[in-house]
């Protein structure tokens, strides 16, 4: 009786395995036969139906049996994208590399490079996410960073992309962004007494980032910190800049204080 019951533990043992394995396996099974085209074909059709992970499981298949020609390196490059849209960066960033890496003069380079410029950009597309105009300088700065330079190297390499426009304007906002976020540092210095370091971040800002919304801030922030280092020339020579290009600023009729609502944050 005991050896009946071990033999069917066995059996059962055995049969789960194998229906584990079949599950495993079952776009594999289910795709034999399949010529390259069939293959693609299916996968773009569960990409384009937000079925991400089977689409993947079906480039990764149709990668494995055809690892040369257009259809493999599309591939690849469509399976980073269906990372993206699932949410997986680092997977997708690590495809986007790969394809990179093997196809250098592939045509579709200014796609992946875009591409990776969208992933780090990671734009944050919710319904709430747009009411509340998300403040792109509260970012960690090297994300805004990589994704910079991800869309500068496409416009560089590639002018005449059909990327190129889109790539440009997120590059604009991306500058601005690491302008706040430099801003963000020098009022917290600022509200600490760091005058000396208040006054770094304002002037790094005034250099680097003059075309964004933060000079005229900067401006008012680094006159008040020279006021407070006993620089009075320095701090009248800063106010002169500061009525010279915003005449109309609301800091020269009152000095920046701390616990100001930055202004711009109700500008859209």
């Amino acid at each position: 009786m005991k050896k009946i019951l071990l033999m069917v533990s066995l059996s059962l043992a055995l049969c789960a395995c194998a229906s584990s394995q079949g599950t495993v396996d079952k776009d594999t099974q289910t795709t034999q036969g399949w010529g390259v085209e069939k293959l693609y074909a299916e996968a773009q059709d569960e990409l384009g139906g937000g079925n991400y992970t089977r689409a993947v499981k079906l480039y990764e298949i149709l990668g494995s049996r055809f690892p040369t020609g257009r259809y493999a390196q599309q591939a690849l490059l469509d399976t980073a994208y269906a990372y993206y849209k699932d949410d997986e960066k680092d997977k997708a960033l690590t495809a986007i590399d790969r394809f990179r890496n093997l196809y250098p003069q592939h045509p579709n380079m200014d796609y992946a490079l875009y591409l990776r410029g969208l992933v780090l950009f990671n734009e944050d597309q919710s319904f709430l996410n747009k009411l509340a105009s998300q403040d792109w300088s509260d970012r960690d700065p090297k994300a805004n960073r990589e994704a910079y330079q991800a869309f500068a190297e496409l416009v560089r390499r590639f002018p005449n992309s059909k990327y190129a426009a889109d790539a440009t304007a997120r590059m604009i906002k991306l500058v601005d962004a690491l302008g706040g976020n430099e801003m963000s540092v020098a009022r917290y210095y600022m509200k600490r007494g760091a005058y000396i370091a208040a006054a770094n971040r304002a002037q790094k800002i005034i250099g680097s980032y003059q075309n964004t919304r933060y000079v005229e801030e900067s401006l008012a922030i680094l006159e008040l910190a020279y006021q407070k280092l006993g620089k009075p020339q320095l701090a009248a020579d800063t106010r002169r800049v500061l009525e010279t290009n915003f005449p109309k600023s609301p800091f020269l009729t009152h000095a920046w204080q701390p616990d100001d609502m930055p202004w711009w944050r109700y500008w859209h």
